[in-house]
């Protein structure tokens, strides 16, 4: 992987981790003032407008299951004093502390730092309302390039928008914007395959500004590293999710892995060849069946052979947007890497993607000549949304 790829990827995470917390400490804020947590307070003669008691905040945070204890809670609330999110009304204080001391949002005093990047954030939030709240068919189902494309916008059409609503004075600072957008991780290219243009091209929201956040996410980096010394393949899926119903281990081609997930109930209960065990549909006493997690593939092919003109084998593009627990898939081989299982009620299976394809770009990067764990590397150190290309054998 080369240098200016890593360089690209950590960028477009430390933007997007910049924009979570964002979104997360304003919910939260909102979620105060509704609460009346937040409110005009007196101490010693004077009134301190819109703040609110760091040991009350704590019991409602506890209290709203937004962490499970205090030492839990003063964390949440340091990262955003950390951030600029929140600061001590009198700035006396630099960490956050279980005591009777007034805090206060800076977006209610008016000392929000507002430099470029949290602007743009704020910029694109406020664009996704309005859309979202628009009477108007801007936001539609598309294709391109033969692939089907969910909630689009076609920029041109998006820059007259901007300027009706009164966004932007110009056509040359709408597209500037739309740049921007794309720049900090807000929107992207369906296929993440060009920059934002005044033409025909179709573009997403990368970010849903309603999703409803936890709090304990910011607690929890989502760049990680495949150890090394890890034998068994890298899912990208997490281990563990907050409901342990649903796990989706990876396989390992030397060893046989207990695998047990819960499925819909039209998923039948078999070992495929895809290296996955899917039981039936609510939890049973029965032991879990072991699956041998060999490869799926028949045969291994070559970086030429898959780009040879005329060959049997078509490309196809997925956008997939990673859930709560992952993207859905396992990950195998090495130039090229191949998919060796998708979890069938994963984003990954949701967006098409198919054992047996093999893995050519992730993000706009080659990937053919790299072995899977960088692969998987790769796709865990960038955003949640990830654009893969991949060929599939021709079926005749």
């Amino acid at each position: 992987m080369d240098g200016v790829g890593n360089s690209m990827q950590k960028k477009a995470a430390e933007l997007e981790r910049m924009a979570e917390v964002l979104v997360t400490g304003e919910q939260l804020r909102l979620r105060l003032h509704e609460g009346k947590v937040i409110k005009d307070r007196r101490h010693h003669l004077r009134t301190y407008p819109n703040c609110f008691v760091a040991k009350e905040l704590i019991d409602w945070l506890i209290e709203h299951k937004e962490a499970s204890d205090r030492e839990t809670a003063i964390k949440i609330m340091q990262k955003l004093l950390d951030h600029s999110i929140i600061h001590h009304v009198c700035d006396e204080h630099k960490e956050f502390k279980d005591m009777k001391l007034f805090y206060r949002f800076r977006k209610d005093d008016g000392t929000f730092p507002l430099d470029s990047e949290a602007k743009v954030f704020m910029r694109g939030q406020r664009i996704y309302e309005k859309l979202m709240n628009a009477e108007s068919s801007l936001l539609q189902t598309r294709e391109e390039e033969g692939v089907s494309y969910e909630r689009t916008l076609v920029a041109s059409e998006f820059i007259d928008w901007l300027l009706q609503e009164g966004e932007m004075a110009s056509r040359e600072e709408a597209e500037q914007l739309g740049r921007r957008l794309l720049e900090h991780g807000i929107i992207q290219h369906v296929t993440n395959k060009h920059h934002f243009t005044d033409g025909g091209l179709l573009f997403q929201f990368r970010m849903n500004f309603r999703r409803r956040r936890r709090l304990m996410e910011l607690l929890h980096e989502r760049s990680r590293v495949i150890p090394e010394s890890q034998d068994s393949p890298f899912c990208l899926r997490k281990q563990n999710p907050d409901s342990g119903n649903g796990s989706f281990l990876s396989v390992s081609p030397t060893k046989e892995i207990r695998v047990v997930c819960v499925r819909r109930s039209s998923m039948s209960s078999s070992c495929g060849s895809s290296g996955y065990y899917s039981s039936s549909p609510t939890l049973s006493s029965s032991p879990p069946v072991l699956c041998n997690p060999k490869s799926v593939l028949k045969r291994q092919v070559s970086p030429e052979e898959l780009q040879s003109p005329g060959g049997a084998f078509i490309k196809k593009t997925f956008t997939i947007v990673g859930d709560a627990v992952g993207w859905g898939f396992v990950v195998r081989g090495s130039k090229p890497c191949h998919i060796q299982a998708v979890d069938p009620s994963g984003p990954a299976a949701a967006a098409g993607m198919k054992v047996c394809q093999f893995v050519v770009s992730v993000n706009g990067l080659n990937v053919l000549n790299l072995d899977y764990r960088t692969v998987s590397n790769l796709i865990l150190t960038g955003p949640r949304t990830v654009v893969m290309e991949v060929m599939e054998e021709v079926e005749y």
